[in-house]
């Protein structure tokens, strides 16, 4: 028989496999060709291999005996995808990464059945343009469900390795990090069709050249945004500081450090994320002690507190804004939480996750709104829009903010906890992402770094100040008032995609309800015959 995209199908009585060693060995390969994306990310950083390091994956999915083999090479190949990209969580959540690669990799179950029913076998020309459709769109919906916060959030999109590349980034203003994840799997499938597929291989090739196409319109259509002045940012990075002190001696390093700030002419002074461990709301002498440095530098400081609120009950990590003449005001607190690292999700139920791993002793509150605070001064003051940490992995928070009318988006970090894996960097690379998508510099400053700023362009601005630093650096970054697609557009990739795979899933069940051409028997003997 024939599946609903004319790929041949194994006949329904065929015994089953009885070669369970061979099987095994399989999904283990899958597991291994699933892990190979990792590698595209910082810090090995090889950007390049993004566009070539699906195709070993897919070409063992096209060559499976049935649907059920390239749905389990799909689970197998998406669990250790997860598990490399985000093995640096093991000190921190233990089993629970297995746990969560295992399930999560049940995504790419459908994936891999579509990928195998367009590439499998020998298709025709019409099922070959299909996949270098369908395929990285599918791809894309599995990025989209997997960034819900409570999925883990939209850590390692296949796009986001792409950060230092320039025509990439102008890719991202166009439509957002979905929009060069898309296109780096279509260069994958245009590869498989190329050197693996008998037949189609024009397809294949013009595959590559439409995605060559559309990134060099995208380059020359959607060029850098124009500055219009500049800011002058100070990232202060006090460094590791452990033990029981710890917070405290944290607290007087970053304090030393922005008083070293002063003569130096900046515009806003920005600390790391859980900087201050108490509520300056409630204690008025660290409230005094923050505008006094703000005094000293004759600046605006932006602090971020985890602490429990002065105001009301539960602890927040909070940006907070001081001025020459005091606090403003101005508190945005933090409205996505990472999952077990500041809430332990069903607690009365994974609650024992806290005796095996680093888990979230007690549930951080969640803020309710964004927020875009004024800094003084000036005919025309600054606005800059707070994310704290993790929020900035999320392409619609500061798409928001630049709505709202930030000119300057401030990402707050901490990364301690992972110091010495690849973490830092991957962090620190999505600043230059949310920059193009929406136009707006991004400074991310962190405890213990990486700090890195980025023009409105994606494009790093002065050297990052690595994680063995203890330091405060100042940047010039450029300003624009323009507004980009991603900006104005919002997530249009996301839903080309829901109806590119709603399309060719819809013209498989048609296939299925058509009735086939029958087999012919003997004709009727008739009187005359």
């Amino acid at each position: 028989m024939r599946n609903p995209f004319g790929r041949a199908e194994p006949d329904a009585g065929r015994a089953p496999d009885r070669h369970r060693p061979a099987g095994v060995l399989r999904s283990a390969l899958a597991v291994v060709l699933g892990a190979l994306p990792a590698f595209a990310f910082p810090a090995p950083g090889l950007w390049w291999w993004a566009y070539v390091c699906l195709v070993p994956w897919l070409l063992l999915v096209r060559t499976a005996p049935g649907a059920r083999r390239a749905a389990l090479d799909g689970w197998c190949g998406g669990a250790g995808f997860l598990l490399a990209a985000h093995h640096w969580l093991l000190p921190s959540v233990h089993v629970f990464l297995l746990v969560m690669a295992v399930l999560l990799g049940l995504l790419w179950v459908p994936w891999a059945v579509l990928a195998r029913a367009l590439l499998g076998g020998a298709p025709g020309l019409r099922r070959a343009a299909a996949a270098l459709f369908a395929v990285p769109s599918g791809w894309l919906l599995i990025e989209l469900v997997r960034s819900w916060e409570g999925l883990g959030g939209p850590w390692g999109l296949l796009g986001a390795s792409q950060w230092e590349v320039p025509v990439a980034l102008r890719l991202a203003s166009v439509g957002g990090v979905w929009l060069v994840s898309l296109l780096v799997v279509a260069v994958n499938t245009a590869v498989v069709l190329l050197v693996a597929v008998p037949g189609p291989r024009a397809v294949g090739a013009a595959g590559l050249a439409g995605c060559a196409l559309v990134a060099g319109v995208a380059a020359w259509g959607a060029g850098a945004p124009r500055p219009s002045g500049s800011v002058r940012v100070a990232m202060v990075q006090p460094g590791v500081h452990d033990g029981p002190e710890g917070a405290e001696r944290r607290l007087d390093r970053a304090g030393e450090l922005t008083r070293g700030l002063a003569g130096q002419r900046v515009d806003l002074v920005v600390w790391g994320e859980s900087g201050v461990g108490r509520d300056p709301a409630g204690d008025p002498a660290l409230a005094a002690r923050l505008t006094g440095l703000a005094r000293a530098v004759d600046a605006p400081l932006l602090v971020n507190v985890d602490a429990r609120r002065a105001d009301r009950p539960g602890i927040y990590k909070s940006a907070l804004l001081f001025t020459p003449d005091g606090p403003t005001g101005d508190r945005y607190d933090k409205m996505r939480l990472v999952p077990f690292g500041e809430y332990v999700p069903a607690r009365g139920l994974l609650g024992w996750a806290t005796s095996v791993g680093e888990a979230a002793r007690e549930d951080r509150r969640r803020g309710t709104a964004p927020v875009v605070m004024r800094l003084p001064g000036g005919e025309r003051p600054l606005r800059i829009g707070p994310l704290v940490c993790f929020e900035s992995s999320f392409p619609d928070m500061s798409r928001r903010l630049a709505r709202d009318g930030a000119d300057v988006i401030v990402v707050q970090s901490a990364t301690s906890t992972f110091q010495h894996s690849w973490a830092p960097a991957q962090h620190a690379a999505l600043a230059a992402l949310r920059a193009a998508e929406t136009g707006r510099p991004v400074a991310h400053v962190t405890l213990t770094g990486i700090s890195a700023a980025y023009g409105p362009d994606g494009g790093r601005v002065g050297p990052v100040v690595g994680t063995d630093a203890s330091g405060a650096v100042v940047r010039e970054l450029p300003l624009s008032g323009a507004t980009t697609p991603y900006a104005r557009w919002g997530d249009w990739p996301l839903y080309g995609a829901c109806a590119v795979v709603g399309a060719v899933c819809a013209a498989g069940a048609g296939a299925l309800r058509r009735p086939g051409p029958g087999r012919r028997g003997r004709p009727a003997r008739t009187v005359r015959g």
